[in-house]
């Protein structure tokens, strides 16, 4: 599934290209991200709400094709093609996105958290596992299977700790590795893990830039352990048994 790096990616893409263009007599006047769902904004205040989720892709220009499920076409002869191989994606038309269910449920970004609040956060939820925290939307938005196991290899904490387990000191690499790793990746233009291209038709290069995520097996970059996986809420999580306590 695309995650805030990969819809961060396209969003940047798309506000350089679709603002001020009109679709259905409606003007764009700006493209945003929020959590793992990329937003346009028309003039009179509505919005275009679009969620990935596995398979989803943004090509303008792009052809139609197979999977197209929809195209989006501008006054000026662009589009924008929506494909879904899956199904699971979807887009939605709102009059205003802050009643939108989707959104009001999420927690904040992780580039606006602050320490304090991530602190008081994992406090509440001290019964919890990092990575299962880390990929809570309510807790924090955006972080998915990919980057929660790049940002707990970073900060050289296993997945499966328990919250109130957690030192001072290794919260606050979590929450520094948190940024480092998404800025990372987003200068990457994302990970092409399966069917993610950017709204170019471009992969994105963070893939081969990842310690441990789908790695298992394989030696660690630092101490050469091989990487194991391990099961936690249904979806797998790799991490360095050695470099990760």
């Amino acid at each position: 599934m695309p995650e805030l790096p990969e819809v961060e990616t396209i969003k940047r893409q798309l506000a350089r290209k679709l603002v001020g263009k009109k679709w259905s007599a409606k003007k764009i006047v700006g493209v945003r991200r929020r959590a793992k769902m990329l937003l346009v904004d028309f003039v009179d205040g509505s919005s275009l709400v679009f969620h990935l989720k596995l398979t989803g892709q943004l090509i303008f220009n792009g052809q139609p094709g197979r999977y197209t499920r929809q195209v989006f076409n501008f006054s000026d002869g662009t589009r924008l093609v929506f494909n879904d191989k899956r199904k699971f994606g979807w887009f939605k038309l709102v009059s205003n996105v802050d009643s939108l269910k989707e959104i009001k449920k999420l927690g904040p970004e992780p580039f606006d958290v602050t320490p304090a609040d991530f602190n008081k956060r994992l406090l509440v939820r001290r019964r919890a596992k990092i990575k299962s925290l880390l990929m809570d939307q309510t807790f924090i938005a955006g972080i998915g299977n990919i980057y929660a196991d790049e940002i707990l290899f970073k900060a050289k904490v296993r997945p499966d700790r328990i919250a109130s387990s957690l030192t001072k000191p290794e919260v606050k690499e979590i929450f520094s590795s948190i940024k480092k790793v998404l800025t990372a990746a987003i200068k990457a233009g994302g990970s092409s893990v399966e069917d993610y291209i950017d709204a170019e038709g471009k992969k994105g290069g963070y893939r081969k830039l990842h310690k441990v995520y789908q790695r298992t097996g394989q030696e660690c970059f630092k101490c050469a352990t091989p990487i194991k996986r391990l099961k936690l809420g249904g979806r797998s999580s790799h991490f360095c048994p050695h470099c990760q306590i």
